[in-house]
């Protein structure tokens, strides 16, 4: 296969905030509807063909772009994994548990690190929340769900022969057929724990030599949380009648984390299913009050943010709403992150929410818990 490289005569940083106007209302270009229900990984028909100015010719719309290039890159017989060159950019900028990457050369070495490490690695797409277009850019958060055995070496340790089964979910931003900018948090606590692993061990471990790019610096934080926020939430900036997407996700994320609470019973279902990192998985309201709980007693002060809201859908099918968000927070009080250390830590996540008449049906949330525990084990080892 002759590889397509894309035109790189000029950056696309910073990338653009997005307005409501790019927020797709129908479902027709989706991953429910490119994979007919789950009979298909890659399916004979692509979708409905969108306009993609300068992506690779093949991609039909932008699911068809995010599923194929994944399972391109890490699954084919082939394996191309080389292609990450020509669908990041040489300037992208990747932040994820580890800090800040630059360039695709690194996302290079890392994909080949994970295949090596896991040679029967699969990447299972379980939603694609988008919105925006080839002009502004197309912004995609992508649940993932890796699956493979651990036959080989990896940057924890020698092999050990377990069954992995994590979630991923890597927010980007594209344009023409370059990724340029990249939230990405794998569920590398759980990961930990199913290789055998005790987790706080690493976290000493990494705190005593930590990756490149570890610990963010405060301008690095800085630039995690304002990535394409726009200047004023679009719910103050283009305010709609009726049910808003943008205000619902920003008052359901104040009101959980740094209010009272009383959001979750009105805009939560009963049996709300969620699902997020670690060993967190659970089923209605008080289970979620109980997560709560547990983060707000470790962290009494912690201030939550909604960096980036978009969507896509409509009242009458409903909405799957993706929110990027952070935290500054202390660590004084609790016990879920052993006794209190008094540092100051820093907090992020992404949160997919599938919304149906106002009320959250399902969530899926991945936050940054071993970069956590890795600041706070650096905090107990210069204490």
């Amino acid at each position: 296969m002759t590889q397509f490289m894309p035109d790189r005569s000029k950056s696309h940083h910073p990338a653009a905030a997005l307005s409501r106007g790019h927020m797709p209302t129908l479902f027709d270009i989706s991953l429910k509807n490119y994979t007919k229900g789950g009979a298909h990984r890659i399916p004979p028909y692509l979708g409905p063909s969108q306009s993609l100015a300068g992506f690779d010719p093949e991609y039909r719309n932008i699911v068809d772009y995010i599923v194929r290039i994944t399972y391109r890159i890490w699954e084919t017989e082939a394996r191309e994994v080389e292609y990450i060159e020509a669908c990041y950019s040489d300037d992208s900028l990747v932040y994820d548990d580890y800090g800040l990457q630059h360039g695709n050369a690194k996302i290079v070495g890392d994909t080949h690190h994970t295949t090596g490490a896991i040679p029967d690695i699969i990447l299972i797409a379980e939603e694609v929340i988008w919105a925006g277009d080839d002009t502004i850019g197309f912004h995609t958060s992508h649940l993932t769900r890796i699956k493979g055995k651990n036959t080989g070496p990896s940057k924890y340790g020698d092999p050990t022969g377990a069954e992995v089964d994590v979630m991923v979910i890597a927010n980007c931003v594209a344009l023409g057929n370059d990724i340029f900018l990249e939230h990405v948090l794998y569920n590398t606590s759980a990961m930990l724990k199913q290789l055998g692993l005790d987790l706080w061990e690493e976290a000493d471990r990494l705190a005593a030599d930590p990756f490149p790019g570890w610990p963010r610096s405060a301008e690095t934080w800085a630039d995690l949380r304002s990535g394409v926020r726009p200047e004023r939430p679009l719910s103050v900036g283009e305010p709609v009648e009726g049910f808003d997407p943008d205000a619902f996700a920003r008052a359901v994320h104040d009101g959980l984390w740094n209010g009272d609470g009383a959001a979750l019973d009105e805009c939560y279902a009963a049996d709300v299913s969620f699902e997020g990192t670690t060993d967190r998985k659970f089923f209605g309201r008080d289970a979620y009050r109980a997560y709560i709980a547990e983060l707000r007693e470790a962290f009494p002060d912690m201030k939550h943010h909604v960096d980036e809201v978009y969507w896509m859908g409509n009242d009458d099918d409903g909405y799957l709403i993706s929110t990027r968000w952070s935290a500054d927070a202390t660590h004084t009080g609790g016990i879920l992150y052993r006794d209190p250390t008094g540092q100051k830590c820093q907090i992020w996540g992404i949160t997919q929410q599938r919304v149906k008449n106002g009320v959250v049906q399902q969530e899926w949330q991945l936050f940054n818990e071993l970069d956590l525990m890795i600041q706070i084990a650096m905090a107990r080892r210069d204490g």
